[in-house]
């Protein structure tokens, strides 16, 4: 196990190093709280607008990031022959693979995390017709960045230590203070009850689309095993369209009787279980958190078929 957790922490460690990861993390972040700034005419629907969109963004910020994170992590080490050094020690292939697997999805469970707070930043700064931006939130938003960055440089140019990673976890902290800081206060910078306005039903819709960006992790692990970022990304690209539409292409065949149409049903991860950004526009729906538990049964399981395809095709590929 001493094996597993450190082959994990440093693959964890080298995705949160990645320029591109921090990139993904800000970008994303800074246009989800953007979606909260403009004036929409959407006939009183502007905060459903505002927090349906800070849901897309997490979802295809997540797909992104996982199929950058896993050829990062396997199919560059894989052709640098990283991978043979570790291998040519007492670890297994499976070990390995799978160590992989959990330093990726603890890194997109961070990039996650990140993203959520910034979309129920977004639900409580989203207004209607009627309303004016959030000042005051997007001030100390935006400060928390700016600061974050600068202990990144700090750390960088006095300490020696990597800016990309430092930024990282900065980003973490100061958001986390800034998320605080800013639901104890008002948009006229008044004290206020903790998180008024904000809207906590988001939390378990997001956790249901880090369920969706595991499982496309692990195909994309699966798909890094053998092939290189470019091809990895139209597969897990065609995989994310044809989950869209499997309702629509497999699920009424399969209602009639087709096998066939079941199989390819089954076997399709269906990305529409893992949305469910259109309950939030009834202001009396609820999540249950007992559907978020299935859910997480349902990606342990598809995620274990996988990474078992993923094992068989490494125990095939010559590393030499």
């Amino acid at each position: 196990m001493r094996q597993f957790f450190t082959i994990a922490s440093n693959a964890f460690m080298e995705l949160v190093r990645q320029p591109v990861f921090l990139l993904l993390m800000t970008g994303s972040a800074a246009f989800e709280i953007f979606l909260a700034v403009p004036y929409y005419f959407a006939f009183g629907k502007e905060p459903e607008l505002v927090k349906n969109s800070t849901l897309a963004v997490m979802l295809l910020t997540g797909f992104l990031g996982a199929v950058l994170s896993a050829t990062a992590s396997l199919a560059r080490e894989l052709r640098t022959g990283t991978a043979l050094a570790v291998l040519s020690k007492p670890v297994g292939r499976a070990q390995f693979l799978l160590a992989k697997y959990a330093g990726l999805i603890a890194a997109l469970a961070v990039l996650a995390y990140v993203n959520l707070l910034a979309a129920l930043l977004a639900s409580r700064m989203a207004f209607d017709a009627y309303g004016s931006t959030d000042t005051f939130a997007l001030s100390i938003f935006a400060l928390a960045l700016v600061v974050a960055y600068v202990m990144g440089g700090f750390s960088n140019y006095f300490l020696r230590r990597p800016f990309v990673a430092d930024a990282v976890f900065g980003l973490i902290l100061m958001l986390t203070i800034a998320f605080v800081v800013i639901n104890f206060f008002t948009k006229e910078a008044k004290p206020q009850a903790f998180a008024a306005g904000v809207d906590w039903r988001l939390v378990p819709a997001g956790i249901l689309l880090l369920f969706a960006v595991w499982i496309l992790a692990g195909v994309a692990l699966a798909c890094s095993t053998r092939l290189d970022i470019i091809p990895t990304l139209a597969i897990c690209s065609g995989l994310f369209l044809l989950g869209i539409m499997s309702d629509y292409l497999f699920g009424r065949a399969a209602s009639h009787g087709s096998w066939i149409a079941s199989v390819l049903y089954t076997i399709t991860p269906n990305w529409q279980n893992f949305w469910l950004a259109d309950a939030l526009e009834s202001e009396s729906s609820t999540f249950h958190w007992a559907y978020v538990g299935k859910a997480f049964i349902y990606v342990v399981c598809y995620a274990g078929a996988v990474l078992s395809a993923a094992v068989m095709l490494f125990e095939e590929r010559e590393l030499s």
